[in-house]
């Protein structure tokens, strides 16, 4: 599994990223919070121009990638005392092939470079996927409902892996 990361300089691999993102989290999240939810947070979260602020507020972009072809994507950035994960999708034909251990693995190993305790992501209390991340180690912490704006909601559970 190899890791490419996207700089701002590359407008192309950013748009790529725009795209893969919007085919993955379309597909899985419309049935969870529904479509007009999911438009709104692709549009607010996941268009070039929104990743290109993120990169430049600190986030950092990879495209995940097997036999050069990319298979998902992930985003991270520091925050207090952790890594905050916040973006992690890998492509229905992906999942349940052991790429999920590798990513984390990889992450754990930007925790480690950082100096960093831990990692922190949020989960929609409604994804059925929760079990995976207990499974890998994290522990739910506390529950968070954050107004993301235009009425909608982000309504999940943080989960922390110490590391």
């Amino acid at each position: 599994m190899e890791f490419e990361r996207l700089y701002t300089n590359n407008t192309l691999k950013i748009s790529e990223m725009s795209s893969l993102a919007t085919k993955i989290v379309r597909e899985y999240y419309d049935p969870i919070i529904g479509e007009e939810q999911n438009t709104y947070m692709l549009k607010k979260f996941q268009t070039k121009e929104s990743i290109i602020q993120q990169i430049n507020n600190g986030a950092r972009y990879y495209f995940l990638k097997n036999n050069g072809e990319n298979i998902g994507f992930m985003s991270f950035f520091p925050r207090l005392d952790s890594m905050y994960l916040s973006k992690w999708y890998l492509l229905k034909t992906a999942r349940n092939q052991g790429f999920g251990k590798e990513c984390l693995k990889f992450l754990i190993q930007e925790v480690k470079k950082e100096n960093l305790k831990a990692i922190e992501l949020n989960v929609n209390r409604f994804n059925p996927t929760q079990h995976i991340y207990e499974h890998l180690g994290f522990k739910r912490i506390r529950e968070e409902k954050i107004d993301v704006g235009s009425g909608f909601f982000m309504d999940d559970f943080v989960y922390r892996l110490e590391v």
